[in-house]
């Protein structure tokens, strides 16, 4: 019986040290890190953006002259409509019989007023004979004034109560798009109680929010252009056209409207639409707000220089609804990172990717 070895050594330090030898070589170089980045632009070239809606100048509600109770609703919200087209109307049992009790008021007022004349030029012949005394005949030349009189009031009334019967039908009196439905059939409604919202479509303008602090800036705008979140090709030029003298009691912002000139007929009512003013006399710079960071020293923003990240300490000139207003630490056409900061050590080897502008941002 042959003996087996209790103990074999050879095998076990040559494993050894091969696992010594792994340990010699270095671990390989992280990556750089991708970071997106930004050219840091002139505030003057940036825009102040304000987000508004397309609006039409001229928007009324319209209402009856009359009270009545509504049987006929023609239009829904959205209809374009034509000048004198019907679009609602009232129950007219009681404006036609209001209507007839004036009819036959004037002609009861004209009877009267005939029986008057006969009677004055009866007793204008009796006083020729010295029949009648002079003052039975002024009683008789004054009921005749009082006749006429009451004839033109009949026929006053009788033409008022006529116009009242055409009110019953509510129509526009230009073309105009339906923007919204106030009341509906069956509803009782009084004399200049709203039953439809139209739009006159033909002069377009943005209806925009602006805070009291930018009131001098969107005055002295050199330009104004006017971006479409549905047409984000289409740009068109605005002009201030009515700024608000009172600021909104609840959020303390002026209405402004930004017309239209020649306004494309691919823009509907209620759309979206950005207006950005162009100020040429600012010469601070601008980056986007999330690229500040301070970590107690001070504001710093991160700048790609050779491949590499540095942190780059940097002077607020103030902030701004797009941005940050740098006005000393920076140089235009320089790139900073925009996201993920914090992550970020000096001098870790990054590896850029250039973010869209700021205009073409959605």
């Amino acid at each position: 019986m042959t003996p087996y070895p209790l103990f074999r050594p050879l095998p076990v330090l040559a494993a050894f040290s091969l696992l010594a030898g792994c340990g010699n070589h270095d671990a390989a170089p992280p990556s750089p890190r991708t970071v997106l980045v930004q050219s840091v632009g002139s505030a003057s070239g940036a825009a102040r953006i304000y987000t508004g809606e397309i609006r039409a100048r001229h928007e009324v509600d319209l209402a009856f002259r009359v009270g009545g109770k509504l049987i006929t609703r023609l239009v829904d919200a959205g209809a374009e409509i034509k000048a004198g087209q019907p679009l609602a109307r009232l129950d007219p049992a009681d404006l036609q019989s209001a209507a007839a009790s004036a009819r036959a008021q004037a002609l009861a007022a004209e009877s009267d007023l005939a029986t008057a004349r006969a009677e004055r030029e009866r007793y204008a012949g009796l006083l020729a004979r010295k029949f009648v005394s002079q003052a039975a005949f002024d009683a008789k030349d004054n009921a005749l004034n009082s006749a006429q009189a009451r004839l033109e009031q009949a026929r006053s009334q009788q033409q008022i109560s006529g116009n009242q019967a055409a009110y019953g039908t509510l129509s526009s009196e230009s073309p105009a798009i339906v923007t919204a439905v106030l009341a509906d059939v069956g509803q009782v409604v009084s004399a200049g109680q709203a039953v439809l919202r139209v739009a006159r479509p033909d002069e377009l303008e943005v209806a925009i929010a602006v805070p009291e602090s930018r009131l001098a800036e969107l005055r002295a705008a050199k330009a104004m252009a006017i971006h479409l979140w549905a047409a984000p090709d289409l740009k068109l030029r605005g002009e201030l056209r009515e700024l608000s003298p009172a600021a909104d009691p609840l959020t303390r912002t002026y209405a402004a409207r930004i017309r239209i000139p020649s306004a494309p007929p691919e823009i509907k009512l209620g759309m979206t639409a950005r207006v950005a003013l162009d100020d040429a006399t600012d010469s601070t710079l601008l980056v986007p707000l999330n690229a500040v960071t301070d970590t107690g020293n001070g504001p710093q923003v991160w700048v790609v220089s050779d491949g590499k990240a540095m942190p780059r300490p940097v002077r607020i000139a103030g902030y701004r609804e797009d941005g940050a207003s740098i006005s000393s630490g920076l140089q235009a056409g320089e790139q900073i990172i925009i996201t993920g900061t914090g992550k970020l050590a000096p001098g870790q080897a990054v590896q850029p990717k250039l973010a869209a502008p700021p205009n073409e941002q959605r």
